[in-house]
Formats: structure tokens, C-alpha cells, sequence
């Protein structure tokens, strides 16, 4: 952790939603007059997507496991060697993994591959982390350790699935069946190395859908924000506020001391009223370090 070069990590698994924490978090470095330094988990693959079907297949005839997931599908050392690094010193080396032809087209290279590792700019203010595994730990590394703010998104299980599924046929072109299939193939690593890491988050945001998604594969919609409460769990709720979440917060209340839970359609108002001051404290001590 660092008082000069703050690290924050959103992590989440895939399709597990992210993405719109990291866009409420843009909205307030944009508002607070900061630049982040912005880390996508994907650049943290080894393997681009033509090696990572080489590997699949060749894993699945040996009969082991493999994938996006855990260890041998990622440079986690890498990743925790990034943040240490740029807590020390403001400085590391990132890059992006192109997803489609959108995103290659700037860069003259296909989807599906890396580009070239680069030193991240001088002058950023902190560096934001968005993935699978902004708090992972294994026997070798623990990149929980050096990030100072850690925020897991954390759909029920079913949701995610949901999601995924919603996600990979409609923006991927994937076959149910081929989805079905990844939900299954990383079920060992998403037991070992993605559910831990949410006990190592500083707060967590869960989405609970409040219809019915007993079945998550045959769901025709996920569910809506309106259609879910959200339950937001504090590891050390030491110095929050919860009176005046629930007042902000409406038809809010608080289920365990350290948990209060409200309509999901309030879930980007509640990051701007929760993440807004720690944002202001991690600034401030920055602050004062330099």
C-alpha cells in the first residue's frame, strides 16, 4: 500500500458486471480532476486468443484444467509486481488486449492479441485496475496486499451466469453450448482463485435479482437494475456513514452491521456517495506524502 501512488482494484469475474463500476469511477476522476493510470485485467492473460485455444485444446486431451481463471492462464506475478511497483514509485509497464476489430483497428494489429508492453505515462495520480483479479493470492503471489482500495462486484451466481451468457452470444458471436462449456471448464479456478478474493475486498457490491432466475440458461432478459436490490457489504465500517446512506439511499436499511442493502436502480448513486470520499481521503494522503 502506498501513500504516494494509491492502487485501486474493481475485480470481478467475467460478465459479472465491472465494467459499469469502472464507468462510475471514470465519472468521478473526471469530476475530481484526475488522470488514472488504467489497467484492464485481460492484458494480464498469457496467452493470446490463438495460443489460448492452442492451450485449451491441448489441456482438455491431458485431461487437466485450464483457463482464464487461474494461474497458468495468467501472469499474476506480473500483476503483483505492477502494483508493487507503482506504489513505490508512480511507474510500471502495461498493455492492452485487443478484443475486437474496434479496439485493434487504432493499433494495425487483429483482435484477439496484445500489444507491445509500454511504461505507464509520468504524472498519474493512481492506478485503476479493472478485472478478474485486482485481490488474487496463490502460494506465490498476493496482489491484494498492494492495493489500497478494493472493490469486488459480486452478482449472485445465477446473475452472472445470466450476464455471461446475454454477453458472449449477442457481442461474441458464442453458441450456448460453447458457454455452457466455459462456465464448467472454469468452475475449479473460479472456486479457487476468483470467490477468495472477495474476502479481501474493502467493500463489496452484490446484485440479489428479485425475479426468478432459478434457471439461468434458459433466461430470456437479465434481470434490470430496478428488478434487484443491492447488497453492499463493508469489510471495516469504521468512519462510514450509514445514516446518511440510508437517507441518501431511499427505501435503504441495514441488514447486518456491517452490510446495508438498497434498490439496485441506486447502485450508481450509491458508488458516487461511497467511493467519492474515500477518493478524497486516498488524494488527501497523497497530499500530505509528497
Amino acid at each position: 500500500m502506498s501513500a504516494k501512488f494509491p492502487v485501486l482494484a474493481i475485480t470481478g469475474s467475467s460478465g459479472a458486471g465491472t465494467t459499469t463500476v469502472k464507468t462510475v469511477f471514470q465519472e468521478i476522476f473526471r469530476r475530481e480532476g484526475l488522470t488514472p493510470a488504467v489497467v484492464e485485467g485481460d492484458a494480464f492473460h498469457r496467452y493470446d486468443r490463438t495460443q489460448m485455444r492452442e492451450k485449451m485444446a491441448e489441456t482438455h486431451d491431458a485431461g487437466r484444467i485450464f483457463s482464464h481463471f487461474g494461474p497458468d492462464g495468467n501472469l499474476f506475478e506480473d500483476l503483483e509486481a505492477l502494483f508493487k511497483t507503482y506504489g513505490e514509485n508512480g511507474r510500471g509497464r502495461i498493455r492492452k488486449y485487443l478484443h475486437d476489430d474496434e479496439e485493434a483497428a487504432p493499433y494495425g494489429q487483429p483482435p484477439g492479441t496484445f500489444t507491445p508492453w509500454e511504461d505507464i505515462a509520468a504524472g498519474t495520480d493512481l492506478l485503476f485496475y479493472e478485472g478478474l483479479h485486482g485481490a488474487v493470492a496463490t502460494d506465490k503471489v498476493d496482489v491484494s496486499r498492494f492495493a489500497d482500495l478494493i472493490v469486488g462486484v459480486v452478482p449472485t451466481i445465477n446473475l452472472e451466469w445470466i450476464q455471461k451468457l446475454h454477453r458472449d452470444r449477442t457481442a461474441r458471436g458464442h453458441s450456448q453450448e460453447a458457454i455452457v462449456d466455459t462456465i464448467l471448464r472454469r468452475m475449479p479456478d473460479y472456486v479457487n482463485y476468483i470467490t477468495p478474493q472477495f474476502s479481501r475486498t474493502d467493500v463489496n457490491f452484490q446484485r440479489v435479482p428479485i425475479v426468478d432466475t432459478s434457471n439461468p440458461f434458459i433466461a430470456r432478459a437479465i434481470p434490470t437494475l430496478d428488478e434487484s436490490m443491492l447488497v453492499i457489504r463493508f469489510t471495516n465500517p469504521k468512519g462510514i456513514d450509514f445514516p446518511y446512506l440510508q437517507a441518501m439511499l431511499h427505501d435503504s436499511f441495514m441488514s447486518r452491521p456491517n452490510t446495508i442493502v438498497c434498490p439496485g436502480g441506486k447502485m450508481g448513486l450509491a458508488m458516487q456517495l461511497i467511493f467519492t470520499p474515500m477518493i478524497w481521503q486516498l488524494m488527501d494522503r497523497k497530499k500530505r506524502a509528497l
